[in-house]
């Protein structure tokens, strides 16, 4: 399979550029859709260790194994990384997470570094700053950074990155702003 980039990706808003700036797109062989081809994307033996050192490392409540097992498939983790019970890196491409210092990720939590679409595969890295948290049961798409000291809500979808110290939650996850209310309420008067 041969590497293109597309530098049109007019389906991508503004906002969205830093993300696909940093995607790396791949061209579908075959007249069917790109998860058809996985087999030629990764080798199915890579995927199949992977997928079994992830499980392990799924259930595993030592977080030092966890470090441990994700680093032995090209994982970048770094010193006191935490992984809640059940988090998951990506299964295909494992090298293209960097997890660093003391970054919490939560219960349930997903690193993807891949998205097979019809005519083509996406590949890019996932970085998660120093000192930040993913909430539980949160996805990060392939791209985005997640700054030093930020937090992720549970349950939230980035498609975007997400600025050091910033706090944002939703689908897709968005800024929390000063004017909401601890209850999630808007007190501003529009």
């Amino acid at each position: 399979m041969t590497d293109e980039s597309d530098e049109s990706d007019s389906q991508a808003p503004p906002d969205d550029t830093p993300r696909h700036d940093r995607i790396t797109h791949h061209a579908t062989p075959g007249p069917f859709n790109s998860l058809q081809s996985w087999p030629k994307a990764k080798s199915p033996l890579t995927v199949a260790i992977n997928y079994a050192v992830i499980v392990l490392a799924r259930i595993s409540p030592s977080l030092k194994l966890k470090n441990l097992l994700l680093s032995s498939i090209g994982v970048t983790v770094g010193e006191g990384v935490s992984w809640g019970l059940e988090s998951t890196p990506d299964v295909f491409w494992p090298e293209l997470v960097t997890v660093e210092d003391h970054a919490i990720i939560g219960y349930d939590a997903t690193l993807l570094c891949h998205e097979f679409l019809q005519d083509e595969y996406r590949t890019g890295e996932v970085v998660v700053g120093e000192r930040a948290m993913i909430g539980a049961g949160a996805i990060v798409l392939p791209g985005v950074e997640i700054g030093a000291g930020a937090s992720v809500a549970a349950n939230s979808l980035v498609t975007r990155d997400v600025p050091p110290g910033a706090t944002v939650a939703g689908v897709p996850a968005e800024p929390m702003g000063s004017e909401e209310s601890p209850d999630g309420g808007d007190e501003s008067t529009e």
